[in-house]
């Protein structure tokens, strides 16, 4: 190799070298293995990733087709509550609403309810940066360098806690449910702590360090839309308040698709609910906040249950079975081939 430097080296001084070190990995000795890849292995490969596709695909579509689930949507049979949250000046005054529904069967085991939001989209770009990290880990940070605008500040400086467009449209609709026997009416106890992730009440969000929230949010204001300070989502629990609140998390979690659900509660199995929910009439309670007209939007409630490899979502398994049809439909084509050029093969070497 030649060196192609503007100026010879000075008598004395050593020439520098430009090649590589004389190891085996630098100098490209280590040895390789190359696949030698014969009508025998590549129809062995495709044949038995379909099969092991297809078996897997119709276990994960026959586990979905066992969750018990029902969904209902309450968009209508709240319109009067809708119409009150058209206009945004109301966003002080309650509004309730129930919805009757029936259970035909009972649903055994852990029950699970879910709120489902339709047209509600959380893809674009400058709403799912419009968060602070650093903030929500409880670190006193400024926001005004964060990408939370314009959801950073009021116009006389105080703060938002949290800040953002993610906080601040935070769906919140409050749901009871109540079982209705002939002589009186149950309300089914919910849980609503135990629900996000571990990493994210651990890791992902942390409550600034104070003797008491009040005082570690002193000086901040609620995001506009909410109705309550960051400090007192939840007046019952303590330990389910400021950032760490179950409900927060889980909405700041953002879906890549415009249709949507998010857990709510988890039905505490105590009492006539051991077992599950038990058939009969319920009736959903609903405190309406959340207003959805504006972009054409829908609300559901959805109670359903769970298996191994999760809720009533059919994607996976069809996926599974697509891929494991595609290649062993090829695995045949490909020895419809092989035996076609082997057969012409041997009629011109005769």
């Amino acid at each position: 190799m030649k060196n192609k430097t503007s100026f010879p080296p000075q008598e004395g001084e050593a020439r520098p070298s430009r090649c590589p070190d004389n190891s085996a990995f630098k100098q490209q000795k280590l040895p390789a293995w190359k696949p030698q890849l014969t009508i025998a292995t590549v129809l062995s490969s495709f044949f038995f990733t379909g099969a092991f596709c297809l078996s897997v695909g119709v276990c994960l579509i026959l586990s979905t087709n066992s969750v018990r689930e029902i969904q209902i949507d309450y968009s209508d049979k709240c319109s009067d509550c809708s119409k009150l949250r058209e206009n945004s000046s109301n966003w002080n005054k309650e509004c309730h609403c129930s919805v009757n529904f029936m259970l035909k069967e009972d649903i055994l085991g852990d029950v699970f309810m879910y709120y489902g939001l339709q047209n509600f989209y959380q893809n674009h770009r400058r709403y799912v940066i419009s968060r602070s990290d650093a903030q929500l880990l409880g670190r006193n940070v400024n926001i005004q360098k964060s990408y939370c605008a314009p959801f950073t500040t009021y116009r006389n400086g105080t703060p938002m806690a949290p800040c953002g467009a993610i906080a601040n449209s935070m769906f919140n609709d409050t749901i009871d449910l109540f079982y209705n026997l002939k002589s009186s009416v149950i309300q089914v106890p919910l849980l609503k702590t135990g629900n996000s992730w571990w990493t994210d009440k651990n890791v992902k969000f942390r409550n600034p360090k104070s003797y008491n929230l009040s005082s570690a949010f002193a000086g901040t204001a609620r995001p506009p839309y909410w109705q309550k300070p960051v400090y007192l989502l939840d007046e019952e629990d303590e330990r389910n308040n400021g950032y760490v609140n179950d409900d927060f998390i889980i909405w700041m979690r953002v879906s890549a698709f415009a249709t949507f659900r998010n857990l709510y509660r988890r039905v505490s199995r105590i009492r006539q609910f051991a077992d599950g929910l038990p058939a009969g009439n319920y009736t959903f309670h609903i405190s309406y906040n959340f207003p959805v007209t504006k972009f054409k939007g829908r609300k559901h409630v959805i109670l359903s249950t769970v298996v191994w490899s999760g809720g009533s979502n059919p994607f996976l398994g069809i996926a599974y079975v697509v891929s494991g049809t595609a290649a062993t439909l090829t695995g045949f084509v490909i020895t419809a081939i092989h035996l076609k050029l082997r057969k012409k093969k041997a009629y011109f070497q005769k």
